[in-house]
């Protein structure tokens, strides 16, 4: 059963009551007998365990994997085209 939030018109007093879905909802304030707003507030909603987007799937993109592949082959082919070898077989040759 949900529970309800009601506030006076009259003395400003706030009331949570346990009710069901169908039952009429409150009217009148137990302390003053004035008029009872129903209030709208917010619900703590948790999602637990696994099969969630927020579990499973939030933190992991298909680019990310891409981007970081992507980065490790260039820096190796780069220090390869860079070796000291070429430059000693010229100085050799004189």
């Amino acid at each position: 059963m949900p529970i309800y939030e009601y506030q006076c018109d009259q003395c400003g007093r706030v009331e949570e009551v346990l009710q069901k879905i169908t039952e009429e909802p409150l009217t009148k304030c137990n302390h003053c007998s004035g008029k009872l707003n129903k209030l709208v507030s917010q619900s703590a909603f948790h999602l637990k365990g696994t099969g969630w987007y927020v579990t499973d799937y939030a933190g992991k993109t298909k680019n990310q994997n891409k981007d970081s592949a992507a980065s490790s082959t260039p820096n190796s082919a780069d220090s390869g085209d860079t070796k000291p070898a070429v430059t000693n077989k010229t100085s050799s040759e004189d």
